[in-house]
């Protein structure tokens, strides 16, 4: 049985909020694609720029350390180890 680290359990959380942030992406994408586009240009457009987007305006680590720490209550292992 392992023990988990406090690096090692927030690095999961890390991953969860990507794979949220990596969701809503992809939800957009498609409400974009089903409800607005109109022709197959359009399809093509909605469907590359969001993710485009996405990819510039990522969050940052600082960003996702936040949404961590709301949704989980865990710190950064930096931010916990100066106390």
């Amino acid at each position: 049985m392992s023990v988990e680290t406090g690096e090692d359990q927030y690095a999961r959380y890390c991953k969860k909020v990507w794979i949220l942030y990596s969701l809503l992406v992809v939800v957009l994408i498609v409400i974009l694609v089903t409800l607005v586009a109109s022709d197959t240009e359009e399809r093509f457009f909605y469907t590359v720029m969001p993710a485009a987007a996405a990819y510039v305006f990522r969050p940052t680590d600082r960003f996702i350390g936040k949404v961590v720490l709301r949704l989980f209550g865990v710190e950064p292992p930096a931010a916990s180890s100066e106390e």
